[in-house]
């Protein structure tokens, strides 16, 4: 799961360096089609994240052979990593030469440029995650699901593209925009609509609602994945009401998440970044909300008993009960909410409301496990965290640098806005990312690391301590901080003293910022 997590915040660089800091004109390259698909990548990565999760859940058994063991062959991964960074490096390299502009001959240079970096990284990434035996040992398990599975993701988004002119979509386009205006037009905006031109809008800001906005390319990747779902389960799932049920409503959640989705842009278009809205938010956030919603909708298929026939079992231990994703993907969720907020708000703490929804909505599935933790009122752990507090606010000085920013965003909201977003930073502050942190950077990666003896617990410690402080900005206090967590941990074994003594430590930062007004401490 960590290694994925890298994999997936690699291909987010990607995607932000050639989205936001380079801006590539496919009209001037010449070669448009290509300019379209290679931008289109990022679509692919997450059709096929989502499809080698869907074979996951149905051949569980073949990939935690699978799992196990990669897990036991070590040999070799080091080079593979050296690898893997090399191949990220060439295909950032790019960067530069398109900087001062995209015009054919720098184009082709860096399509095979990329081509280049491509092979090494994806090569190289396979071969960190697992020796070639065991990835061909895992095909022979899966059988032949596999190949049209990993087809069809690999091709949704292209066959998005290719459907489009076969769609006499002019009246769902007509509906699309009809309904996109009516959904700004509720939030008490100022909207306007040109219907003759398919335009709307929201102040200086507007959109053009073309064909390809009707929703067709929803369809298809969220039509691509009930497909998938159905073949994988064909043998468990009751296939005719799949199809008049599932298939339908999947279809119509797609079309309406679509216009929400566009009803948001045109409102980040006016209120935050027209450059964010176009380039990013339409991009990007369409392919990742239309993943997401087909996985969700699978998730509620798979633990649908009605579905499937009486007596067959969707395979797989729930994942509410895997200590490893209880430690796990609470953070891998923490920090996607931090790009997410860096991307879509100005400042990025505006969006600290939507982080703290995501965190809960990661932390909940888990709360029977975190409840089973040792839970006692240690005063050694929390008087720890609280020096560790104090030695923070102090080793500020001043005020921060981003107080003011923030103080200004909070003066122009309204008083129970202003409240509203002081409560839930405070909230998740205080109350969330303690555990979130302690649970992956103690609870999982200082543990793992902790083979025993003195050796492994300095590397483990060390390299625990060290991923702290680089997650956050100031590295020596954090990394003071780091080692006191640890040692609240070790001292008993025990991950609820370290949470407890960074729950005390960022209370008393959090009591600093009410009095001080800086909201930058936290």
């Amino acid at each position: 799961m960590l290694l994925c997590a890298i994999l997936m915040a690699q291909v987010l660089a990607l995607a932000i360096g050639y989205q936001f800091v380079i801006d590539i004109d496919c009209a001037a390259t010449g070669q448009f089609t290509l300019c379209r698909s290679v931008r289109g990548m990022v679509g692919g990565a997450l059709a096929l994240a989502a499809g080698v999760g869907l074979l996951g859940v149905a051949r569980r058994a073949a990939f935690a052979r699978f799992a196990a063991a990669a897990g036991q062959a070590d040999a070799g991964t080091r080079r593979a990593l050296a690898l893997n960074l090399a191949g990220m490096a060439i295909l950032l390299a790019p960067m530069a030469l398109l900087a001062d502009g995209t015009d054919p001959a720098r184009f082709r240079i860096a399509v095979a440029i990329w081509l280049a970096g491509g092979v090494i990284t994806v090569v190289a990434s396979l071969r960190w995650i697992a020796p070639w035996p065991v990835w061909r040992t895992l095909l022979a398990d899966l059988g032949w699901p596999v190949l049209p599975v990993m087809a069809l993701v690999l091709t949704v988004p292209e066959l998005a593209q290719l459907i489009q002119p076969l769609w006499d979509a002019s009246a769902l386009t007509l509906l699309t925009f009809a309904l996109v205006y009516r959904v700004l037009w509720l939030t008490g905006e100022d909207a306007f609509a040109l219907p003759d031109a398919y335009i709307v809008g929201l102040g200086d800001f507007a959109v053009h609602i073309a064909r390809q906005c009707s929703g067709v390319e929803g369809f298809v990747l969220v039509g691509s994945f009930v497909a998938v779902y159905a073949l994988l389960f064909h043998r468990t799932v009751r296939l005719l009401r799949f199809g008049l049920l599932v298939l339908p409503v999947a279809l119509l959640l797609s079309w309406a998440l679509n216009i929400l989705r566009i009803a948001l842009l045109v409102w980040l278009g006016a209120h935050v970044s027209p450059a964010l809205a176009v380039d990013g938010f339409h991009s990007y956030a369409g392919w990742l909300f239309f993943t997401l919603l087909a996985m969700a909708i699978l998730l509620v298929v798979h633990a649908s008993p009605s579905l499937h026939h009486s007596g067959a079992r969707a395979p797989g231990t729930p994942l509410r009960h895997d200590p490893a994703a209880a430690r796990l993907l609470p953070f891998i969720a923490f920090m996607v909410s931090g790009i997410l907020a860096g991307a879509f708000f100005a400042p990025p703490e505006a969006g600290y409301p939507l982080r703290v929804a995501i965190m809960l909505a990661v932390l909940l599935p888990f709360w029977a496990q975190y409840a089973g933790l040792e839970w006692r009122l240690d005063p050694v752990p929390l008087a720890l965290g609280a020096l560790v507090g104090l030695g923070w606010v102090a080793a500020q000085g001043g005020a921060s640098d981003s107080g003011a920013e923030l103080a200004a965003m909070l003066g122009g909201m309204s008083v129970a806005g202003a409240v509203l977003w002081m409560g839930l930073r405070v909230f998740g502050t205080v109350a969330l990312v303690p555990l979130i942190e302690e649970l992956f950077f103690r609870g999982y990666l200082l543990a793992r690391l902790d083979r025993g003896g003195v050796v492994w617990r300095l590397v483990a410690v060390t390299v625990s301590t060290g991923a702290f402080a680089l997650l956050h900005g100031r590295w020596l206090e954090a990394g003071l901080a780091g080692l006191i967590f640890a040692w609240a941990y070790l001292r008993r074994e025990r991950v609820a003293d370290a949470v407890l003594a960074h729950v005390a430590a960022n209370a008393v930062v959090a009591a600093a910022a009410l009095v001080r007004g800086d909201w930058g401490l936290i």
